[in-house]
C-alpha cells in the first residue's frame, strides 16, 4: 500500500486527494490544512484521512509521498521539508513567486536525490499529448507557429489576486510550459503586454486581466499568446500548432455533444466551465503519473527543471510589460548542479 499526505484541501487540493484514492493500492492518510472548515473535514471523512499538522507527516515513516496543493506561499518551505526526509514529492505550480527562491528550492530538490513532480497538468491532458506525439512522430512535419487562447470565465476575486503572483505566474505559466512541451526547445525573447481592461479592482491590486505575448524560440519559431480573465461564454482553452504539412487544433471541449437544430439555427452546448471540468482526465493521468514516479521511478512530464523554465518565462513576461521592450533570455539550459 503506498500512503500519501495531502498538503491543502481547497479545491485542486481535493481533486488530487479524490484522483490518488481511485488508484489501486494507494492510501490519502493525512490532510494538512490550518484553516479548520466542514470541506475540509468531510474530505478526510471521505478518504478515511487523519488531519493533522505538517510535523505529523515528515515524522510519519510509513508516509511515502506528499502532495503539495496548499497556498503558494507554503511551497517552499514544505518541498524542503519532504525533500529532507526522503518523501516524493508533486507540488503544484509554482514553487514560489519569488524567482530567486525558485531556483534554490529547485536546486536543493534535486541534489536531495527524491523524486519530485510539477503540476503541469495540461502535459497530461490527452490531447495536448496527442499533438506533441504527432509533431514529435514528424507526421506533421516541422511546427512552426503556436498559437494559444487561455480565458477563464470571469475574472478572480481581488482576495485570490494579491496572493496569485500576477496574470503571467499564475495563469499564463502554463502556456509558457506548454510553448516548451510543443517546440522541445527554449525561448529566446519574450514580448509582453497587457492592461486592465475588465475588473478595474484587479488593476487597483496591481495586476492586469488582459494580456498578449510572444514568443520567439532559440530556432526562430513563434508562439502567439493571448491570456484574458474573462470569457462572455465560459472557460476558453484553445490551441492551433501550425506545421509544415498540417495545422493542428485543440479546441474547447463543450459540456455536452448535443445540437439543436431549429429554422433559427443550430445551437451547441457551451465549454466546460472551468479548468477542473475540462482537464479532469489530465488530472486523474498526472496523478497516476505520480505513482508510477513514486513506485517505478518512471520519468514525469514535468520536474523541477519544467517549474524553474516556466517561471523563467513568467518573469521575463513580467519584465517586458513593465519596461515596454522585448526581454532576451539566455540559450543555455538549467542544470541542477549549476543551481
Amino acid at each position: 500500500m503506498t500512503k500519501l499526505a495531502v498538503f491543502g484541501a481547497g479545491r485542486i487540493g481535493r481533486v488530487h486527494a479524490l484522483n490518488a484514492a481511485a488508484i489501486e493500492d494507494v492510501s490519502v492518510a493525512r490532510i494538512v490544512d490550518p484553516i479548520a472548515s466542514p470541506e475540509r473535514d468531510a474530505l478526510a471523512r471521505c478518504l478515511g484521512a487523519e488531519v493533522c499538522e505538517p510535523r505529523d507527516v515528515f515524522a510519519d515513516p510509513s508516509i511515502d509521498g506528499v502532495v503539495i496543493a496548499s497556498s503558494t506561499d507554503t511551497h517552499a518551505e514544505l518541498l524542503i521539508a519532504a525533500a529532507g526526509v526522503g518523501k516524493a514529492i508533486f507540488c503544484e505550480k509554482p514553487v514560489s513567486l519569488d524567482f530567486p527562491t525558485v531556483v534554490s528550492v529547485a536546486g536543493a530538490v534535486t541534489q536531495s536525490g527524491v523524486p519530485c513532480m510539477l503540476g503541469f497538468q495540461r502535459r497530461y491532458d490527452p490531447n495536448f499529448r496527442a499533438v506533441r506525439d504527432r509533431i514529435a512522430s514528424g507526421a506533421a512535419g516541422r511546427l512552426e507557429h503556436i498559437v494559444m487562447h487561455t480565458r477563464d470565465p470571469a475574472p478572480p476575486p481581488v482576495s485570490y489576486v494579491v496572493r496569485s503572483g500576477g496574470m503571467f505566474r499564475d495563469q499564463a505559466i502554463h502556456d509558457f510550459d506548454i510553448a516548451r512541451y510543443l517546440l522541445a526547445e527554449e525561448i529566446r525573447t519574450v514580448y509582453a503586454v497587457g492592461n486592465c481592461l475588465i475588473d478595474p479592482a484587479i488593476g487597483e491590486a496591481g495586476d492586469i486581466d488582459t494580456a498578449m505575448i510572444t514568443l520567439t524560440s532559440v530556432s526562430g519559431r513563434f508562439v502567439q499568446m493571448v491570456n484574458c480573465r474573462r470569457a462572455p461564454f465560459g472557460y476558453d482553452q484553445r490551441l492551433e500548432a501550425l506545421c509544415e504539412r498540417e495545422v493542428i487544433y485543440v479546441a474547447n471541449r463543450p459540456q455536452s455533444d448535443l445540437v439543436v437544430a431549429s429554422a433559427s439555427g443550430f445551437t451547441t452546448a457551451p465549454p466546460m466551465n472551468y479548468f477542473i471540468e475540462r482537464f479532469a482526465d489530465a488530472y486523474r493521468l498526472e496523478m497516476e503519473g505520480f505513482i508510477d514516479l513514486l513506485r517505478h521511478g518512471t520519468e514525469p512530464l514535468a520536474g523541477m527543471r519544467e517549474g524553474v523554465e516556466a517561471q523563467r518565462l513568467a518573469e521575463a513576461a513580467l519584465a517586458s510589460m513593465r519596461s515596454g521592450a522585448p526581454v532576451h533570455l539566455d540559450d543555455g539550459r538549467w542544470v541542477p548542479d549549476a543551481v
